[in-house]
């Protein structure tokens, strides 16, 4: 009687222990199972973030850019790339210099009214740029400027491409516009 109740009693203690273990390792379990989709929700959220801060550093260079070619600081037939430089000198911490002047594309369109202004697409069927729709047009005293600034942006959390892009590539293009009337550049001639 003994030898049977010291087995029995082994037996509980192992069944107790076998269930305090199997309790443990279902909460491991189960972290396992909801971990992936908590980490890819956490990557995207951040994602997100750092796409809109990316977009609004975007639009603050192009508006700098643009109070440039207003006040006629830039003015006259400008390049593709004194442009790229005046808005890349102003997106740093985010985007690399080099990245953003291999990457960056920019579209200067001057009109002599608002009314005569258009916002022509410039992209092509995957919704990225297509340098061939790209204008650079010189800029005059009084002129109606339309400046457009756009960058690719590679998203990099896997899985949320499909969800965040704006192409079909893969890429959320970031872009900003400004649409202005220069300052008269001559003595004083009023617009």
């Amino acid at each position: 009687m003994g030898l049977s109740f010291a087995i029995a009693e082994s037996c509980k203690r192992l069944r107790r222990r076998w269930r305090k273990d199997g309790e443990k390792g279902s909460a491991a379990i189960e972290f396992a199972m909801v971990a992936p989709v908590l980490f890819l929700f956490l990557f995207g959220i951040i994602e997100t973030g750092v796409i809109f801060f990316g977009s609004a550093m975007l639009q603050n260079a192009t508006d700098d850019t643009a109070r440039q070619i207003r006040t006629g600081t830039l003015s006259g037939t400008l390049t593709q790339k004194q442009l790229t430089d005046s808005i890349c000198s102003e997106v740093q911490g985010l985007i690399s210099s080099t990245d953003c002047s291999q990457n960056l594309q920019v579209d200067l369109r001057s009109y002599a009214s608002f009314g005569s202004s258009s916002y022509p697409s410039v992209t092509d069927g995957t919704g990225m740029i297509d340098p061939t729709k790209l204008e650079i047009d010189p800029t005059t005293s009084c002129s109606v400027v339309l400046l457009r600034s756009f960058y690719p942006w590679k998203i990099l959390t896997p899985l949320m491409s499909t969800l965040l892009q704006n192409t079909t590539t893969g890429f959320y293009m970031l872009f900003s516009s400004s649409a202005f009337r220069t300052e008269p550049f001559n003595a004083g001639a009023p617009c």
